[in-house]
């Protein structure tokens, strides 16, 4: 992949997302769609994007039993999405009925913890230990699964990375230098992410949100 920037285009409106799209399309690799975007625009929505001509990641974080993941990925084959996100706390089974049904030339990856949570955010959940463990738990299960690879903070991934040499890394709230934070509590910079090891660097706001976005992506393309 020539540049490893998704743009997370989870915009309420078709038209301006797809104006966005087409604005930067030359300074990113792929169009990350979400549970806001598919929610309000569906299939049609998805082959709106498609037809920008970039690839499409769907990250709808399937998490059901295994049977009713199995028969969403099979749903959204027509859609040929690049990536698909499933959660790996859905256990093995899910995820392998996950990867079964998926298109030959679709990558699932699962998501370990939401880059909007931090530790005390998990122990209010009942998971022990820290971010760091379980995402490292989450992610030797994932593999164990047959998935492609996970999505997790830039805090993670080198370790991760150490430990599954040949996964598909997906790297989240990601921001600039000087950039806000937001609502994330587990940021690194996209070139921080991209040298230990992530494939995939999914950016939003500080794109869809600036002045110019297409100065914006060329800024953070620029650093990579």
């Amino acid at each position: 992949m020539s540049n490893p920037v998704y743009l997370a285009l989870d915009l309420p409106r078709l038209d301006a997302a797809k104006a966005l799209a087409e604005k930067v399309k030359g300074h990113v690799g792929g169009f990350k769609l979400g549970l806001e975007f598919f929610c309000a625009h569906g299939h049609h929505g998805v082959h709106e994007i498609a037809s920008v001509g970039l690839p499409i990641f769907l990250d709808l974080k399937l998490h059901d039993i295994p049977n009713t993941v199995a028969g969403a990925m099979q749903a959204i084959h027509v859609l040929e999405p690049a990536i698909v996100t499933v959660h790996a706390s859905g256990g093995r089974a899910m995820m392998e009925d996950a990867k079964a049904a998926a298109g030959e030339h679709c990558k699932v990856v699962a998501v370990t913890m939401l880059t909007s949570l931090d530790e005390r955010d998990l122990q209010r959940t009942g998971v022990s230990g820290t971010p760091h463990d379980h995402v490292l738990r989450l992610a030797e299960l994932a593999e164990a699964a047959g998935l492609d690879g996970i999505v997790c903070s830039g805090h993670e991934i080198g370790e991760v990375h150490r430990q599954w040499k040949k996964g598909y890394f997906v790297v989240p709230g990601l921001r600039p230098a000087g950039s806000a934070v937001g609502d994330q509590k587990r940021v690194v910079t996209p070139r921080a992410a991209r040298d230990d090891g992530a494939s995939v660097l999914v950016i939003g706001r500080p794109i869809s949100r600036a002045e110019d976005p297409v100065q914006a992506a060329r800024e953070i393309e620029a650093t990579l």
